[in-house]
């Protein structure tokens, strides 16, 4: 073994383990602010996160010795169980942001949420594939496609949250814009790396540009220990404009409802 693959083989173990107890350092700060009473799919989705690390980690890198294609099918299998946590992740973090309105919404509208957000992440997906892995194997550019779809979701649900945030009345002290920070740095990140070896995937500088991706997620993870160690700020009261559109919003969705049970066909054979 020569001296820059030892030592790159050294980083990839210390930043693994570095991953890992920043893992159980953030799940023990949401216990301690009981986060999950307001934020249970994140708490799932971080215990998640920890035990694929912990228990993949030996796993996939045995698969990548013996055989590629079990390696990579494995990888998307967990790429794909991840990207549906984040999406219930970005449903429950849209949904929290309304909690001072909340109970003058229709429970319907938590479904709204979901249809929006992944309306977003459809309309991402055409565009979302990297040039130049044509001739690589299937499950590979599957495998590239939903990372870089659900990145750019990630990325866009950051945008608007915090470019919304002086209508949402919220700041860099709430939860919601903390945790959609930590992802969405994450996936710049990842995003941007992925761009940068969309021509040499499985290449010598692969290794190193995943490192990369692996820096920032421990920043992630750092940026949450942070963000959780500290009380969370009380929650202010929207805008006059955003107080409006969410009764608006909330007076269409009772009367399509109201009009939908009149137009049943049990209510027009009464009449």
């Amino acid at each position: 073994m020569s001296l820059v693959k030892a030592l790159t083989v050294s980083l990839d173990n210390t930043l693994w383990f570095a991953g890992i107890v920043a893992e159980v350092a953030v799940i023990g700060l949401l216990v301690y602010r009981s986060a999950w009473r307001t934020l249970p799919v994140f708490c799932v989705y971080c215990a998640w996160v920890l035990l694929s690390d912990a228990g993949n980690y030996g796993v996939l890198r045995l698969l990548a010795a013996r055989t590629t294609h079990g390696y990579l099918m494995t990888y998307l299998v967990e790429t794909a169980l991840d990207s549906a946590l984040e999406f219930a992740v970005l449903v429950e973090l849209a949904w929290s942001v309304l909690r001072p309105k909340r109970d003058s919404l229709p429970r319907s509208f938590l479904v709204v949420i979901g249809v929006v957000i992944l309306a977003a992440g459809v309309a991402i997906w055409p565009f979302s594939g990297i040039h130049g892995l044509a001739s690589l194997p299937p499950a590979w550019r599957n495998l590239v496609h939903v990372q870089q779809t659900a990145s750019i979701l990630r990325i866009l649900f950051f945008l608007v949250l915090a470019g919304c945030s002086q209508l949402l009345s919220i700041g860099w002290r709430d939860r919601e814009l903390q945790v959609a920070t930590g992802l969405g740095f994450y996936s710049i990140v990842s995003l941007a790396v992925e761009m940068l070896d969309s021509h040499q995937v499985m290449g010598p500088q692969y290794g190193h540009l995943q490192q990369v991706v692996a820096v920032g997620y421990l920043c992630s993870l750092l940026y949450w220990m942070v963000s959780f160690a500290q009380k969370e700020a009380e929650r202010r009261e929207f805008s006059p404009q955003m107080r409006s559109a969410l009764l608006a919003v909330a007076g269409a969705a009772r009367t399509t409802r109201i009009a939908m049970t009149d137009s049943t066909p049990a209510k027009r054979w009464k009449r």
